[in-house]
């Protein structure tokens, strides 16, 4: 009886293995084609804008991160659809880039320290050689300025 028992775990462990193989063999490419997967550590950020739109249905909200160096600019511009009225609020502060995680963290609003700063974490991620941050908080996406610009001409 206990060799049917030890037989039994053998072979169902053998078998757990194998569907472990094809269960992460297919995570693999659901990572890839999400972009989660890729290697875009030699992907060079530096001088880019990324763009982040939200139509809501009383205003119209326009984010942009310009990323020079280790300093980034985020931008905030609402547009009031009843007034037609815009406002905006302009962040500065730094990043940190580690593999394909960006780290942004605005501490200055248009030149006075703030005490509670914008921090953002996105990852950065390439498909149909678009460049993209997606917040991995909000699962908001922020597409390059110059692969948009290129897809309107």
């Amino acid at each position: 009886m206990k060799k049917i028992l030890i037989g039994i775990l053998f072979f169902g462990t053998l078998g757990l293995k194998a569907q472990y193989g094809s269960l992460n063999a297919i995570l693999d490419r659901l990572e890839a084609r999400r972009g989660i997967n890729q290697n875009l550590e030699s992907v060079n950020i530096d001088n880019k804008k990324f763009v982040f739109i939200k139509d809501e249905t009383d205003h119209t909200e326009r984010d942009f991160i310009v990323i020079k160096g280790n300093n980034a600019t985020y931008v905030e511009v609402f547009d009031d659809k009843a007034t037609g009225e815009s406002s905006s609020n302009v962040f500065t502060g730094d990043i940190v880039r580690k593999k394909n995680i960006v780290s942004l963290r605005a501490d200055v609003l248009e030149g006075k320290k703030i005490p509670m700063p914008v921090t953002k974490t996105l990852l950065l991620t390439k498909q149909d050689n678009i460049l993209y941050l997606i917040d991995v908080n909000t699962r908001d996406r922020w597409i390059d300025e110059e692969s948009y610009s290129k897809k309107a001409k």
